[in-house]
């Protein structure tokens, strides 16, 4: 009836889940509104009218305009096939689009489809086991290797236009430049060495007092020329605050920006590699310290808020943010409010003009912070030496300098792309995953998969069933004996690790004995990782062997003890969907398993395998469907 049509359509979400059913078959497929993007990726959806609520979508990182090949997928879907002459498709814009962005969004072309072709060990070990089966043959005849042939002649091009460009650059004493060009990028090199040796927490701690000025680097964007004064490009700042971090698991103590808008604080880190700062020395640890200087604040549409360090004596709006110095001031216990910040800033820029013609002064390296570094004293010496050859070099009083070496530095940076294209199109017209395919065979020869003569061997006939998880580290599993010494549920837990793809801020410990379980899972990938790593496959051994995460093993066990749905759902965080799709792809490698164990003749194995399809296959996670 009316009143159900005008829910259905009025509701936020994907409403193929929520048109209800009825007898009329026109007015059930007659609107698509605000539904998610399962209308793009092939469902049997189509419609007289489609209708966009918004044209802005949130892509995990910031909301952006819908891309073409996305707008093209989804109004696609408006106009049946024997019932409507044409579909139609309504846009509801409530802001500002550029002519441009619209055109490109309507108009534009859709999404180029590009291989994500990649090397598998069991396709490799399928490829092997066949008679005819030649792994060469099949790279040579990919899709990825067709658009690496195709690829060739625009990369023709590109090279052939830069290198006009490139020798389109004339500079007058261009050797005399390189050499000086040469000089100052050392010299930043080596200065940018002495500040972090300097800068480190070793030193810096005693220092950080609220109220001390430091010295900050100005803000350079892709549109800023690149500039080779040897004076630093910098302006100050007062030290606010500092606070001990998170860090990564590499490095001795540093310290890094922060960014602070009205009272938060935003640091930059990596999730996958935060360590316990707790049990570090101080020395050791991570800071971030808060610095109030001039900044000047821009946001772009949806895009991020943007902040640049200008000078003090430009109009910007002050904020908080990070660097180091000499002088202490008294500054306000307060500086939420703008003119608090403002009158503090003016502070600053009073003890700059009273030090205008012999500089502010800075603390002294080895006497004042007692840096006492050996690679910190010959670091000096060598831009000492630096500072008095440019003094000395020919073309350092040459008029245009500056210009020169901009003409220079675009110069070299079309060589360096000259130079990255053609190693390009030699890699195109190579093999494609020549190199890995070797290395991966020596992985195989090395774990006893395939023979010297490339026959497949016993481990190989189970990795070769195996292509819903990782066929090496599973296969160890089960050579190493450890589905044999346990209980179903606790197999099928562990093998819940295997499947299991996103990353819980809080997931639930399992316990002890599925804990044990686990450590001998992450011994075998560790084990397997090292072997490829030194067979020059590219691998991260500590990333490949933290992939595999424990996350729903407590709530597969339950699961494969009988439990409700509603009963494991009480013990795990993760969302219902995300549960049901990990048991089905579970249920999946298992019917793998089988596979390999009747391959290989264990009935004893293939019995437990098929009992643990039997406890995990039914109820609502098995269902046709939802809505049924």
């Amino acid at each position: 009836d009316g009143q159900n049509i005008y829910r259905t359509v009025s509701f936020r979400g994907p409403c193929h889940d929520l048109i209800p059913c009825s007898s009329d078959n026109n007015l059930r497929s007659s609107v698509i509104k605000d539904g998610d993007e399962t209308f793009s990726i092939g469902l049997n959806m189509p419609a007289k009218t489609v209708v966009f609520t918004n044209v802005r979508k949130f892509d995990g990182d910031k909301f952006r305009w819908l891309s073409s090949g996305e707008y093209i997928q989804m109004s696609g879907r408006a106009g049946r096939r024997g019932i409507d002459e044409r579909g139609i498709c309504i846009l509801m814009v409530d802001e500002k689009i550029e002519p441009s962005t619209a055109k490109n969004m309507l108009k534009g072309n859709a999404d180029s489809l590009n291989s994500a072709f990649h090397l598998s060990y069991n396709m490799l070990l399928n490829q092997i086991r066949c008679e005819d089966g030649h792994p060469e043959n099949l790279l040579r005849n990919s899709f990825y290797q067709f658009q690496s042939d195709r690829a060739i002649p625009s990369l023709e091009r590109q090279t052939k236009q830069l290198e006009e460009e490139k020798n389109s650059i004339i500079i007058e004493e261009e050797d005399s430049l390189k050499n000086y060009y040469s000089l100052i990028e050392q010299y930043r090199t080596l200065k940018k060495d002495v500040r972090d040796i300097t800068f480190s927490a070793k030193y810096c701690l005693p220092f950080l007092q609220p109220g001390r000025l430091v010295c900050i680097e100005l803000t350079r964007t892709a549109e800023d020329l690149p500039s080779f004064s040897l004076k630093d490009h910098v302006t100050w700042g007062v030290i606010i605050n500092f606070q001990r971090v998170k860090s990564s698991a590499q490095g001795e103590g540093f310290f890094v920006f922060g960014q602070q808008f009205s009272n938060y604080l935003f640091i930059s880190t990596d999730e996958n590699f935060l360590v316990d700062e707790e049990s570090k020395k101080p020395e050791d640890a991570s800071y971030t310290i808060d610095v109030l200087t001039r900044c000047m604040v821009s946001k772009e549409g949806g895009a991020k808020r943007t902040t640049k360090i200008i000078p003090l004596k430009n109009r910007g709006e002050p904020l908080v943010v990070y660097s180091l110095s000499s002088i202490r001031i008294i500054i306000s216990k307060d500086l939420l409010p703008p003119e608090a910040r403002e009158n503090t800033l003016k502070k600053v820029s009073e003890v700059l003009s009273r030090f205008s013609k012999e500089g502010v002064p800075l603390l002294d390296p080895e006497e004042d912070m007692k840096v006492q570094s050996s690679s910190y004293r010959k670091a000096v010496r060598r831009i000492e030496a630096l500072e008095s050859l440019f003094d000395k070099h020919e073309v350092a009083k040459s008029p245009l300098i500056e210009q020169k070496l901009q003409m220079l530095h675009k110069k070299q940076e079309l060589a360096a792309k000259i130079k990255s294209i053609k190693k390009q199109m030699r890699s195109c017209t190579a093999l494609a995953f020549k190199d890995e395919l070797k290395a991966r065979k020596r992985v195989l020869r090395r774990l006893g998969y395939i023979s010297n003569d490339d026959v497949v061997e016993l481990k190989g006939k189970v990795a070769c069933e195996i292509s819903s998880a990782d066929e090496l580290t599973l296969t160890e599993l089960i050579f190493s004996g450890v589905f044999k010494d346990i209980k179903v549920e606790e197999m099928v837990a562990l093998l819940s690790c295997l499947v299991w793809q996103e990353k819980l801020q809080e997931a639930q410990k399992p316990r002890e004995e599925l804990e044990l379980l686990f450590a001998q899972l992450q011994e075998a990938a560790r084990r397997v990782a090292k072997v490829q790593l030194d067979c020059k496959v590219e691998i991260d051994v500590e990333n490949f062997a933290s992939s595999f995460r424990p996350d729903i093993m407590e709530a597969v066990y339950a699961w494969a003890k009988g439990s409700k749905f509603y009963e494991i759902m009480e013990i795990t965080q993760v969302f219902e969907g995300s549960l049901i799709r990990a048991i089905r792809r579970l249920e999946e490698v298992l019917q793998q398993l089988i596979q390999a164990a009747r391959s290989i003749g264990e009935s004893e194995l293939e019995s437990k395998f098929e009992e643990a399809v039997n406890k995990i296959k039914r109820d609502i996670v098995f269902a046709a469907s939802l809505y049924l």
